[in-house]
């Protein structure tokens, strides 16, 4: 049940009850929500508050305005605030979901590559291994590296979660780069990744994508450090 609102910014406040009122399921998917009156009765704001206040859930892609009809629950989720949750979560976790993504895309990308993808792969490694001690490059160039991974695998849905993902997969490559403690994944394992997919060898592509991320897991989860 929304609440009135007490105090604070009206519309960041009226934003907040109507995303809670959403993800608590009081509405679900397609639903329809009350007209802009009963809303702005049962928050205790002016019109003008809840139209913007809806505006700014359009444009998050919980709200779907329709010309004419109403406005309905598109998604019970905010994108925004589960990247933030994701951004929280333990270094171990989002090196486990990295992993589930990117053996999966190896796997894919040897049985799908075109010449296309494994130039733009290869031209990350090289830029990867030019950078030499230059951190900032070598993490920007590995990171190209595996967006170019992904986008050999040709799968839209895989492509979207990644990119969905992506933060957190930047943050485990700097820390995997950056942390003494942590096994950093040579150039020459990127480079055998390559060769796999280059070679149409899905299952050996899949194990080398798993094993770059293994050795530091194995690290977080062996001393129970999880970060």
């Amino acid at each position: 049940m929304l609440k009135p609102i007490q105090k604070g910014s009206l519309v960041e406040t009226a934003i907040d009850s109507l995303r809670s009122t959403i993800e608590g399921g009081q509405w679900p998917i397609g639903a329809k929500l009350p007209i802009e009156a009963e809303l702005s009765e049962a928050l205790g704001v002016s019109r003008n508050t809840v139209r913007e206040a809806v505006r700014v859930l359009v444009h998050m892609g919980m709200l779907e305005t329709r010309q004419g009809d109403g406005t309905y629950v598109r998604a019970n989720r905010d994108a925004g605030e589960t990247l933030r949750r994701i951004a929280r979560t333990k270094l171990a976790e989002q090196i486990e979901v990295r992993m589930m993504l990117e053996t999966e895309a190896a796997a894919l990308a040897a049985t799908r590559r075109t010449d296309d993808d494994l130039r733009v792969m290869s031209e990350a490694l090289d830029a990867r291994a030019a950078a030499g001690d230059n951190l900032d490059q070598r993490i920007a160039h590995d990171e190209r590296f595996h967006h170019a991974l992904i986008q050999a695998a040709h799968n839209t849905a895989l492509k979207e979660l990644y990119s969905y993902f992506a933060h957190a997969i930047s943050q485990t490559i700097e820390q995997t780069e950056t942390q003494s403690d942590l096994p950093e994944p040579s150039q020459e394992d990127h480079e055998l990744l390559l060769a796999a997919v280059r070679r149409k060898d899905a299952t050996k592509a899949g194990e080398l994508a798993r094993a770059l991320l293994y050795p530091s897991l194995n690290v977080l989860n062996r001393d129970g450090d999880r970060r």
